[in-house]
């Protein structure tokens, strides 16, 4: 089941998000940066919920953006799946919301960023076989 996880339940989100960012190293400063921070900035926080329990399995966060290079469009900032969960499909179904999503927001593209590491290969095949290509390099310099 795909939620969307508002305040107070920023926290369902941790254990999933911490494997993509391990930097996170507690739950209450995570939802203070998500709650206080990003979320005044559009961020929102979607799940997937296993039947029993309140931890998701896997998470993405995301936001609407509009410049001049993508137009209207939905950025994936994050998207992380507990090991555990993988292959189950949990991703897929993110990525599908978030599509109907877009579609509903009146959005012209949908895009992401991902590493290009080893341990990267299934996201980057997850991607591909969900509609993404690579249409840019993202280039970064520490300030």
């Amino acid at each position: 089941m795909i939620i969307e996880l508002a305040p107070p339940n920023t926290g369902q989100a941790f254990d999933a998000m911490r494997v993509l960012r391990p930097a996170l190293a507690e739950r209450d400063d995570f939802v203070r940066q998500v709650d206080q921070r990003q979320r005044p900035s559009g961020y929102r926080l979607i799940a997937s919920l296993p039947d029993q329990g309140d931890s998701a399995v896997a998470v993405a966060g995301f936001r609407l953006g509009e410049n001049l290079a993508w137009g209207r469009h939905l950025y994936i900032d994050d998207l992380s799946t507990l090991p555990a969960a993988r292959k189950q499909g949990h991703a897929r179904l993110l990525l599908e919301w978030l599509h109907d999503e877009a579609v509903r927001l009146r959005c012209e593209q949908i895009h992401l960023d991902s590493g290009v590491g080893l341990d990267r290969t299934a996201a980057h095949r997850l991607y591909f076989s969900a509609g993404f290509r690579i249409s840019s390099h993202h280039f970064a310099m520490e300030v």
